[in-house]
């Protein structure tokens, strides 16, 4: 998976990222960037993003990095998920940026931003990290 509509494709095998609206913006080599246009949806009762919104983007967009760098046939699936808010997520757009640290067989340990766009501005809001478990043998669901 090293190109744009290869991304897409693997994100629309994801009926909770398509139900939720997140898009490869950009691929490359162990790195994925999404974005999401924030709606009424996302919103909390405060009126900030849920953190389940960016939580569940940071989550899948690693894994997408991960992805990039799989054996063929081998699946990348979270083992282990950590994520810190650092601030209310209000704004227009949500863009997460995840790379791969570490690539082996069975493992790969990821990292990623979330940031909120807001008339212009980027803020970072949340950073996350991930450990993915490799697997092979893994049935696919039938894209929407």
């Amino acid at each position: 998976m090293h190109d744009l509509e290869t991304a897409r494709r693997f994100f629309r095998l994801a009926p909770f990222m398509v139900d939720l609206g997140v898009e490869p913006i950009a691929v490359a080599e162990g790195r994925v960037t999404t974005a999401l246009a924030i709606a009424p949806r996302h919103l909390q009762h405060t009126g900030q993003v849920h953190a389940g919104v960016s939580s569940a983007m940071a989550d899948h967009t690693m894994g997408a990095a991960a992805q990039t760098l799989a054996r063929e046939g081998t699946w990348a699936l979270t083992a282990d998920l950590k994520t810190s808010l650092l601030r209310a997520a209000k704004g227009e757009r949500l863009v997460c940026e995840a790379w791969v640290i570490k690539s082996g067989r069975t493992l790969a340990f990821t990292e990623a931003e979330v940031f909120v766009e807001h008339e212009g501005r980027r803020t970072l809001v949340m950073k996350a990290s991930a450990t993915m478990s490799m697997a092979s043998h893994v049935a696919l669901a039938a894209p929407p």
